[in-house]
């Protein structure tokens, strides 16, 4: 399927009308690793019918991509791991026909607002990390050539155990170890103005370790904690994205935009799973949000968000709670209330 350019046009009307487009800073993630999904097109209804402007997807699937297609709708689209070896490797043109074959032949770009190239490859899935830079700037130079580059950003989502220091938060640090990959990946995001995105699950840092770190701290609900500088922090969330800017503060870097590409909190599996702790998580990730209130080392900086993740998927592997960060059920309506607008 090709997009024609009458559907690029109406796809820019649509864009250019509607406010969920241009205002919207909490998106939501649609993991479709399950067994039981409702087909896109449903998809697609539920998250209008919500008031979600953006929406992350995690490789480019074509029925997907086509469902999105026209609905005003803008997205975050994965590149896989497992193609950055090739787009590293190959010439740009490679890069410019990857995109059309894969994205652009599906959705009109309008409709596409970041390609985020790989996931958590830095420690995660090292066998990718001399790629990942490569890939991320020969796509750029894909962009380039077709005019796409200030309208689509390019970045990789990173996971915080990329930080070997983050308490306090002040004492924020790269992994010495990935410092060169980090720092270039850090410059062409500083070079193109494009943010850092970073996947952030306070409930996971409770599991790893409750008994440093209070159930009220993850959910906002603890007493001011203050770090070395004399900033407060009553939430694990603010923490950890400040634990994120010290680090780039350290290499030169202090400005780049943070993206929060995955944040959530699952409604069973563990024992402070639930709907109602996953409801007032969600519900302060959005508020924050949407109020622009920033971190305290960035008071009043709006930062966008997505939740993770639009359904339970039941095929994920690791813990039972894996299956369970969903925030819709599979009949479209929402299991606990957190509005996205």
């Amino acid at each position: 399927m090709k997009i024609n350019f009458i559907v690029v046009l109406a796809s820019y009307f649509l864009l250019s009308l509607s406010p969920l487009i241009d205002g919207a800073q909490v998106g939501i993630c649609y993991g479709t690793v399950a067994s039981n999904l409702p087909p896109p097109p449903t998809v697609v209804s539920v998250l209008q019918s919500n008031g979600i402007g953006t929406v992350r997807i995690f490789k480019p699937d074509p029925e997907v991509l086509q469902s999105f297609s026209g609905s005003g709708i803008r997205l975050m689209i994965g590149v896989p791991n497992e193609v950055l070896p090739s787009l590293a490797q190959n010439a740009i043109n490679y890069s410019s026909q990857w995109l059309q074959d894969n994205i652009f032949a599906y959705i009109p770009p309008t409709q596409v607002k970041y390609l985020a190239v790989g996931n958590e490859i830095f420690l995660k899935d090292p066998y990718f990390t001399p790629f990942l830079v490569p890939s991320i700037k020969n796509l750029n130079q894909a962009l380039i050539s077709l005019n796409l580059d200030q309208s689509i950003k390019l970045s990789s989502p990173q996971a915080a155990c990329v930080l070997t220091s983050s308490f306090p938060p002040s004492n924020g640090t790269f992994n010495p170890e990935l410092l060169q990959e980090m720092s270039s990946l850090l410059k062409f995001l500083h070079e193109t103005d494009s943010p850092f995105m970073v996947n952030v699950y306070p409930f996971l840092s409770y599991v790893n370790n409750p008994k440093d770190i209070g159930l009220d701290y993850v959910l906002f609900n603890s007493p001011n904690v203050m770090d070395d500088n004399g900033i407060f922090y009553n939430n694990l969330f603010d923490a950890t994205l400040d634990s994120f800017v010290a680090a780039m503060e350290r290499e030169g870097f202090g400005e780049i935009e943070l993206v929060v590409s995955e944040t959530g909190w699952p409604t069973a599996g563990y024992e402070a799973a639930g709907l109602e702790n996953a409801r007032v998580y969600n519900e302060n990730v959005v508020k924050r949000a949407l109020g622009n209130v920033g971190t305290p080392k960035r008071p009043g900086v709006g930062m966008e968000v997505f939740l993770f993740d639009l359904f339970d998927e039941d095929k994920k592997n690791g813990d039972e709670y894996e299956k369970h960060f969903g925030v819709f059920g599979l009949s479209g309506a929402k299991i606990y209330d957190v509005c996205f607008t």
